[in-house]
């Protein structure tokens, strides 16, 4: 952009005068303006900001004194330069009143040209340079209005930024402590400023090392480093954070200042862990559930006569077993109603609602013994339609229940059916109901009566306000087992919270020679069980029932008992004290679980 012109007054009443001046001064940047008289002058010096007046002394009407003094009387003109023109050079009484008047110089005619150009070139270059500043200190305070703004700005999104914004010295101490900080941090501004950070109760004692490796990382001239750390409130509790610092650096490439800028992630680590929780859980489940479905598949082809049997019962199964879900998923798996079991069963059509009787009250189950109770229910149905009540019209079935204390006490009786007798061997249905009801620290115990089949089933429930956990039975002992030749005399304990998979596992197991010393559904129940006597090997659920294992793997471990795991969860699910112990995925095959136990005792096989 051009500057603007300076701005040069020629006074004087006689034309030829005012020419004169203004062909000797004229030059590129300089602006000229003539005034005949002292009010004409005025006029313009109302209008104009001028570098310099030229006034005439001997002017007709007003003389340049008087015009002198009218200008150093107004504040506009005050500060203006005159330089008087006189034609008597050596009157000191007019040299005294125009210096009086405010005149920087005298110039006498006739006017020297160099002695003109060379006086007011002093005013034209001083003009020129307040033009220079002035455009300086306007582009300064643009700057700095600029800049103020542009820092409010910055103060504004860092107070309402959810991130803690923090500015440290070259020292490291706290220069700045945004209002983001206040709320994430709680303590305030005035309270921190000047204080060195590790000074502070504020970085966990596990993160110091990960800080003070940050701050050297600064302090040795990386522009950038990012930490993540464990910081304190000043209330006292914990949050998590990402740490992100830039450090400014001066010419010699020391740090100026850092700034700090803390992301509060305790909600998203939290939501990460619940998540991975989640995807380990259901990846159990699955699992699990794959693993029970491969031991019904098993059991019931064990005990098919052919094919067409085999699906027939195998659906039953999986029906049944799918009916219990359905319920536990209409409650998202907080439990059941015992009603409903029974109710499920109804829909299937494999009980007739005028050949049942039902007496009870509503009882929540937990999910794990509604599903045993689902498959306990379908089995003594299918048995009831082969061999029972319902393999006759007149036959009838009563099925009641009642809570006693901590207890479930509930009974299946069959009337009108054909005769029964113990059977000579136990089949799948009756070892199911029996050893699941022990894996849940229950009991079922089937009565053979002349009219009719009758089990009576115990069970554990939830307890109620005020009730007490019965005190655990003595763990039964071992039986032995004719020896067979992978693992001949090998006693394992199986500790399984899945009964159907238990027992899975238990037959291949003895099928393979080993004796199974004991089955334990529950941390209790392993404890109790390594308590009554240490078997040669374990095979370890990796969860029971959400509870871990670890204190039942301490257990096996202070017994020197070596221990598969044996889960549907991934390693990062296990004990990490037991990192070395090896792991055994659900489902598995036959083989793999014959040669995991094998491997537990070589010496043995």
């Amino acid at each position: 952009m051009a500057p603007e012109a300076v701005k040069f007054l020629l006074v004087d009443d006689l034309e030829a005068n005012l020419f004169a001046l203004e062909e000797l001064l004229q030059r590129e940047g300089l602006q000229i303006f003539k005034a005949k008289s002292g009010p004409e002058a005025l006029e313009l010096l109302l209008v104009h900001d001028f570098a310099l007046a030229l006034l005439d002394v001997q002017m007709e009407g007003m003389d340049g004194f008087e015009l002198a003094e009218l200008m150093r009387g107004t504040e506009r003109t005050r500060a203006t330069p005159i330089i008087f023109l006189t034609a008597v050079a050596h009157d000191e009484r007019r040299h005294f009143r125009g210096y009086e008047a405010g005149a920087v110089d005298f110039l006498a005619k006739p006017i020297s040209p160099q002695m003109l150009l060379s006086k007011t070139s002093v005013f034209f270059e001083l003009a020129r340079q307040r033009q220079e500043l002035a455009r300086q200190r306007d582009d300064l305070r643009d700057g700095a209005e600029k800049l103020s703004g542009a820092l409010a700005r910055l103060q504004a999104h860092a107070d309402n930024s959810p991130l803690a914004v923090i500015e440290l010295g070259p020292d490291f101490r706290i220069a700045e402590w945004s209002q983001g900080a206040e709320r994430m941090l709680g303590w305030c501004r005035k309270d921190v400023l000047g204080r060195l950070i590790e000074e502070m109760p504020l970085i966990d004692a596990a993160d110091r090392d990960t800080f003070a490796q940050m701050r050297a990382e600064l302090a040795k001239g990386e522009p950038r480093a990012i930490c993540a750390a464990r910081l304190h409130r000043k209330d006292g509790s914990i949050i998590d954070c990402e740490c992100y610092s830039s450090a400014l650096t001066g010419r010699a490439g020391k740090v100026v200042s850092v700034s700090m800028q803390l992301l509060d992630v305790t909600e998203r680590r939290r939501a990460e862990a619940t998540q991975q929780l989640l995807i380990g859980e259901l990846n159990h489940r699955v699992k699990n559930m794959l693993g029970t479905v491969q031991a019904i598949a098993a059991h019931t082809l064990h005990g098919a006569q052919d094919p067409a049997a085999f699906v027939t019962r195998f659906n039953g199964r999986l029906q049944a077993l799918a009916q219990a879900h359905s319920v536990l998923s209409g409650r998202t798996w907080t439990g059941a109603m015992l009603r409903e079991l029974i109710e499920a069963q109804l829909q299937l059509g494999t009980l007739d609602p005028a050949r049942l009787r039902l007496a009870g009250p509503d009882l929540s189950l937990e999910p794990q013994q509604a599903l045993i109770l689902g498959l306990i229910l379908h089995e003594l149905t299918t048995n009831a339609h082969k061999y029972g009540a319902l393999s006759t019209p007149q036959g009838q079935l009563e099925l009641n229940w009642r809570r006693d204390g901590g207890t479930l006490r509930l009974r299946w009786r069959e009337t009108g059916g054909p005769a029964v007798s113990a059977p000579s061997r136990n089949g799948f249905g009756t070892t199911l109901i029996e050893q699941s009801m022990r894996s849940e620290g229950g009991e079922a115990q089937a009565t053979y009566a002349p009219d009719g089949m009758i089990w009576d089933i115990s069970l554990p429930l939830p307890l109620l306000d005020g009730e007490q956990a019965p005190e655990s039975a003595s763990p039964p002992a071992p039986a032995a087992r004719e020896a067979g030749r992978e693992l001949a005399g090998m006693r394992i304990l199986i500790v399984e919270d899945e009964p159907i998979i238990a027992m899975q596992m238990a037959l291949v197991l003895e099928q393979a020679g080993a004796i199974i010393q004991g089955q334990a559904g529950s941390v209790r129940q392993a404890l109790s069980l390594i308590e009554a006597g240490s078997p040669d090997a374990a095979l370890l659920d990796g969860n029971l029932r959400g509870e871990e294992v670890s204190d039942v793997a301490s257990a096996l471990t202070e017994r020197g008992v070596p221990f598969v795991f044996v889960s549907g969860y991934g390693r990062e699910s296990l004990p990490r004290a037991f990192g070395s112990v090896p792991l055994l995925n659900k489902p598995f095959s036959t083989a793999d679980l014959v040669a995991a136990a094998q491997r537990l005792l070589p010496a043995l096989n």
